[in-house]
Formats: C-alpha cells, structure tokens, sequence
C-alpha cells in the first residue's frame, strides 16, 4: 500500500507544480483550470503527509485545499447564469421556397412534376392560379 501514498504525493507535486508552471508562463488564466489542480493535488499531498505523518505538510496542504476550494466556490457564484440554448434562425434566400407547400405550387406552375425540365406541360396542362375561371 506504500507505493500507492508515494504516487499520490508526486501526482500531487506535479498537479500544482504544472498549475504554477502553466500560470506562470502565461500559458493558463488563474481561473478554475488553475484552482482545480491546486485543489487536487493539495488532497494528493494531504493523503501522503498524513501516511509519514508529516502533520505540518498536512496542515499547510489543508490550508492550500481550503482557499482552492474557497476560490472555485467564490468563481461559481460570480459567474453570469448561463443564457438558454437557441436554435440559430432559418435563413431564408430570396427566391427560395421555404416550405414543402411552397415546393410544390413551384413544381406545379413550372410543369417540373412530371420531369418537364423546360415548363412546358406536354402532358398535362397547367392550373390557372390567376383566380379567373
């Protein structure tokens, strides 16, 4: 079981050690990423402190736990709410049916049905849509 607190107290040097690396180099905003890793390897720490009995670690890493901890509470709070998913509008080209319904009355009035690709119905003859019978 030795060798399974020895690993936690490296993974732990190496979360907040690369959280720091990362802040540090400008390659990490300190926000959640940063509080995140320093918050899981302060629990690292704390587990291996607390295997060699290293009470001063362990208070310290406690310490380091609390204001991670503290810090993420503080950022979700401060967070705007989050805004409800919308579907992105339809867009509408000009000249473009829109509906089914109008896919059809197109298909009709260009005599485009039955496969008549230049309008002239050679079988069938156009409905007036004008209105006058």
């Amino acid at each position: 079981m030795e060798p399974l607190w020895e690993i936690a107290g490296w993974a732990g040097a190496a979360a907040i050690l690369s959280a720091y690396l990362a802040v540090s180099m400008g390659w990490l905003k300190a926000g959640r990423g940063f509080q995140t890793a320093n918050l899981l390897g302060a629990c690292a720490f704390i587990v291996n402190g607390a295997f060699h009995e290293a009470w001063p670690s362990v208070a310290t890493n406690i310490a380091w736990f609390l204001i991670s901890a503290i810090a993420l509470i503080r950022m979700r709070a401060a967070s705007p709410p989050r805004a409800p998913v919308v579907d992105a509008p339809q867009v509408q080209f000009p000249g473009v049916p829109d509906t089914t319904a109008q896919l059809a009355v197109v298909e009709v009035l260009t005599g485009s049905v039955h496969g008549d690709v230049d309008g002239q119905g050679s079988s069938h003859s156009c409905p007036d849509v004008s209105g006058s019978a």
